[in-house]
């Protein structure tokens, strides 16, 4: 059984991620994407070319549940489809030059929001714990 003090942190932890993750959705257009569309796109953008297997397991969802979701971002031109090289049976998929430049505007509004916001709110110090936290926090997703 968890501690008070471990609960109550996880509790307070969900809810700032809560409202942090609603300001970048606030700031980045999807442009009528699905949250689980805007989810692959995302993931495209920061790991590159993935099956839709890999996909699916990173997003902790049965392979059968991304099908929908790719050939939706497919149809928009967000995605492109070609051949594993090193197993034919295979598709990678990655982002069409579309999807890219949907992804990098949707990161940038975002991350210069963010770096405004701790460089106008932050002292110093403050921001040194913050890179601190980073690690235990990268710690708790491993």
């Amino acid at each position: 059984m968890a501690d008070d003090s471990a609960s109550n942190i996880a509790r307070d932890l969900r809810a700032v991620f809560g409202r942090l993750y609603r300001r970048f959705k606030e700031l980045s257009d999807n442009q009528g994407l699905t949250p689980s569309q805007a989810s692959l796109l995302s993931r495209l953008g920061k790991e590159g070319d993935a099956s839709a297997s890999a996909l699916a397991a990173a997003e902790r969802v049965r392979p059968q549940a991304v099908v929908p979701t790719l050939a939706a971002l497919q149809e928009r031109g967000l995605i492109q489809r070609r051949p594993d090289p090193a197993d034919g049976r295979r598709q990678l998929i990655s982002l069409s030059p579309a999807g890219r430049t949907m992804f990098q505007g949707a990161q940038q509004e975002g991350d210069e929001w963010l770096t405004k916001a701790i460089q106008d709110r932050l002292t110093p110090a403050e921001k040194q714990t913050l890179a601190e936290a980073l690690t235990l926090l990268e710690r708790l997703t491993d």
